[in-house]
């Protein structure tokens, strides 16, 4: 971090402390930013992305909360039980509690359920602050497993108590970790929805920032002991700035099986695979539709919505809710299940946009009936009968009584149908709609599809599979977009119609086909995707003759079932610093995609490139991001520790052999100088002790042992087994300033090829001694572990010019946007 960078920090810190007697200015810039609603946690996953838990609830500026327009259009069209209205009004008034969830996939879970209810929600039970009890936190009850919770919490009273301070410090490190997301609780609602099973190939089509993205890559790794899952995720989203939001939010969860694409919904392209030797068409299992909206369901968190409220958002944006809706059922899969929804309440942009889809499906879509699932969540069924009104208070119950003059902002799909047969065959009601008052939350609209037969414009294509002779002359699948946005899409390959364009398209899958068997995956070719955005790097597939793996696969004694096929980089040229995994099924998506898609990021990085690392036995060190998939195939270097080594290893900077067990010094007293994995088993038979599996990445020294793990991961493992890692945040801040400056000063002068073993070792020393407030063996929030961290980055910074890694710092320029 440079001198800049340091006293942009100093002054956005002065900032906060400024806002907080006032409160949430931050928080409403952040929102202004975010625009309309693009799903109901759009402007609160901004907020919580990274960690920053700061939506919690309150500390907004004063804001009259009246819309005269709103009350008088949801007076009319009923969607609000008799008797229930004042309920309804004054719960959007009232601020929305800040919801948290658990990563469910992961064996820590309980754990950390374990921890957040007998240790923090414990010290809360008779906590008061000037002279107020502070209200429990509660479970969702809805929500499986007790791994989602809310909470009335506001900033201003997280700050009012060491307790409260302490429960946000473990919240903000842990969503760090990717432990626990912070997430409105009905955006939880559509991935419950979708029944993802980990086999199911999965579209994301408005993903950013990604809170629903992170329960898909979770739902598919629902068992840890699988690698590899044979689904994936593919979120896309339009703006460019916002696809690194999401790559954010998804590196969290360490998954091989998750691609993040830049295009613009409505018209993303159909993709194909190879199956068999035949080229394919891919379609999705499971598609989420969680398209723009005009986000009246935000109103508790997003406060302009008030001021701002008028029904000609709905009406703009109904069009293109329609037209992304449309091609999502076209790329879903027979038997598949798309879940629709939006955070407005308005049937303009939710039972208009539904009928509309339905009634041109002629069939081959229908309505499936979730009344039985999520059993605790209070829903209202979906509506038959609405009326269309502009922003001037004017209504309209029929197309046919709209003027020519307002035909350009009102469209007949607004309208219910009515046929009384048809309306009553779309089963309409099915859809479900929550309002604020019921379970105190946000208002929001879900419909779950599911596909039955293809649409009635594709029936016609002809299905043709091209075989993949030789893998040459492979076809290009077309999507047939107009410019006007044209909803009829083909869903086959699109065969050559003359000989001329036949040759035209040979010699441009000639160059394909080359990039393929070279296994680069380089950016699309079109001058246009350039402008926009980050230029990206190509994804560059090792070859199976690589010399590269050689000396990796014998120095870990990685399995024979290994797919090193999967192993890929971010450069043609040059040194390869960092090496990353992709699942199978994502490496065909990418062979064969690469010329229609922008690809902003995949894969976890599985080892780094150490400097001088040859003379070790092997030049790539593991990395921490991509252990629990690798650690499955590696056979060697594997040193099992007990829970009082694992301590020493994430407290201490570069602890001594003779420090850790005898059982440990004995394994390590014949293996070779480099990078090892650290495991640790639990003991059924010490039921206090930790109870789930944990495994690090480390290096062995001459006489040390070393832990290379990030600093919030370590807080994570140390508050598992009942260390104590808080901190008095003042205090922190106190020394953070004097610590970092020394920290760089020495980092400046530190050579770019040093010895990661001994150099760093010498360096964290001297800066210890220095500072002299805290010693190796403090909790690891001390000087020692910042040294850690520090290094570590020069480590990879300095040796990554063209790596994947140079996507992280564009998340570092992009989070910009959310902070």
């Amino acid at each position: 971090m440079g001198r800049r960078a340091r006293d942009r920090r100093r002054q956005q810190q002065q900032q906060r402390q400024e806002r907080d007697g006032s409160g949430g200015g931050d928080d409403q810039a952040v929102r202004d930013r975010a625009g309309p609603g693009r799903g109901s946690d759009r402007a609160a996953e901004l907020d919580g992305v990274g960690g920053a838990f700061q939506g919690w609830a309150g500390g907004y500026p004063e804001i009259v909360k009246e819309n005269e327009l709103f009350e008088r259009y949801y007076r009319e069209l009923g969607i609000v039980p008799d008797g229930e209205w004042d309920d309804f009004m004054a719960a959007l008034r009232e601020p929305l509690p800040a919801t948290l969830r658990i990563t469910g996939y992961r064996s820590h879970a309980k754990e950390i359920l374990h921890c957040l209810k007998e240790k923090y929600f414990r010290e809360l039970q008779d906590l008061e602050v000037d002279g107020q009890k502070v209200e429990m936190p509660q479970s969702l009850s809805w929500y499986p497993e007790e791994l989602a919770w809310h909470t009335n919490l506001s900033r201003k009273i997280l700050r009012k108590s060491p307790q409260l301070e302490k429960f946000h410090q473990f919240l903000v490190s842990e969503t760090e970790c990717g432990n626990i997301s912070r997430q409105e609780a009905v955006s939880m609602i559509p991935p419950l929805l979708l029944n993802v099973n980990p086999h199911h190939k999965i579209l994301d089509m408005c993903a950013a920032p990604g809170s629903k993205t992170a329960q898909l890559i979770e739902m598919l790794h629902a068992d840890m002991n699988v690698p590899f899952p044979k689904g994936f995720v593919i979120a896309n989203d339009v703006d460019n700035k916002r696809c690194y939001l999401l790559v954010h939010q998804a590196k969290r969860l360490n998954s091989p099986c998750i691609m993040v694409v830049n295009h613009d919904a409505s018209s993303i392209p159909n993709l194909q695979i190879d199956v068999d030797g035949r080229k394919e068409v891919l379609f999705y299992d499971r598609i989420l539709c969680d398209v723009p909206c005009s986000g009246d369901g935000t109103m508790r968190k997003n406060i302009d919505v008030w001021k701002k409220w008028t029904t000609q958002n709905s009406l703009q944006l109904h069009g293109l809710q329609l037209r992304i809706a449309t091609r999502g059922v076209e790329q879903l899969a027979e038997g598949g299940r798309m879940v629709y929804s939006t955070c407005s309440l308005n049937p303009i942009e939710n039972e208009a946009v539904i009928a509309s889809l339905l009634e041109k499906s002629q069939g081959a879509l229908e309505l499936a009936d979730v009344s039985s699932e999520l059993p605790g969540l209070k829903r209202m069924p979906g509506i038959t009968k609405w009326k269309v009104m502009l922003k001037d208070g004017q209504w309209f119950e029929e197309w046919k009584d709209v003027p020519s003059n307002r035909q350009t902002q009102i469209r007949p799909t607004m309208f219910p149908i009515k046929d009384e047969e048809k309306l009553k065959a779309l089963n309409l009601e099915r859809c479900l709609r929550i309002l604020p008052h019921h379970q105190n939350t946000g208002g929001f609209f879900v419909a779950v599809l599911i596909k039955k037969s293809p649409m009635p414009w594709n029936k016609r294509q002809p299905k043709v599979h091209q075989k993949l002779p030789q893998r040459t002359g492979d076809t290009e699948v077309t999507a047939a977009n107009s410019g006007n946005g044209s909803e009829c899409i083909t869903e086959e390959p699109a065969l050559a119609e003359n000989e001329e364009s036949k040759k035209m398209q040979e010699s441009q899958n000639s160059d394909t086909e080359q990039s393929k068997k070279e296994g680069v995956c380089g950016p699309p070719p079109s001058k246009k995707m350039k402008l926009f955005g980050f230029k990206e790097d190509p994804f560059v597939f090792l070859p199976e003759d690589d010399p590269l793996f050689l000396p990796i696969q014998k120095f870990y004694a990685l399995d024979t079932s290994f797919p090193k096929m999967n192993l890929l980089t971010r450069t043609q040229e040059g040194k390869k610093r960092q090496l990353y995994m992709v699942s199978k099924e994502l490496r065909n998506v990418l062979l064969n995609n690469s010329e229609k898609m922008k690809v902003i990021n995949t894969g976890i990085k599985v080892w780094s490139r150490n400097s001088d690392g040859e003379q070790f036995g092997c030049a790539f060190r593991l990395a921490q991001e991509g252990i629990y998939t690798l650690y499955p195939f590696i056979h060697a270097r594997i040193i099992n520790v007990c829970i009082e080594d694992v301590k020493i290893l994430l407290t201490q900077e570069n602890p001594f052999l003779s420090k850790f067990s005898s059982e440990t010094q004995k394994k390590v007293k014949d293996m070779a100088m480099g990078s090892i994995v650290l495991k640790y088993d639990p003991d059924p038979e010490k039921p206090d002790d930790l109870q789930c599996p944990i495994v690090l990445c480390g290096w062995q020294g001459k006489a040390s042992l070393r832990a290379f793990v990030p600093k919030n991961e370590r807080l994570h493992y140390l508050r598992m087994m009942g260390v104590e890692v808080f901190k008095a945040k003042r205090k922190e801040e106190e020394s953070e300033s004097k610590t970092e400056e020394e920290v760089q000063h020495r980092l400046a002068q530190t050579e770019e090829g040093m010895d990661v073993e001994d150099k760093e070792h010498d360096l964290g020393t001297k800066v210890e001694a220095e500072i002299g407030k805290e010693s190796s063996c403090s909790p690891v929030e001390g000087s020692a572990m910042e040294v850690e961290n520090k290094i570590e980055d020069l480590d990879q910074s300095s040796k990554n010019a063209n790596s994947h890694v140079s996507q992280e710092s564009k998340d570092t320029v992009t989070s910009n946007v959310k902070d």
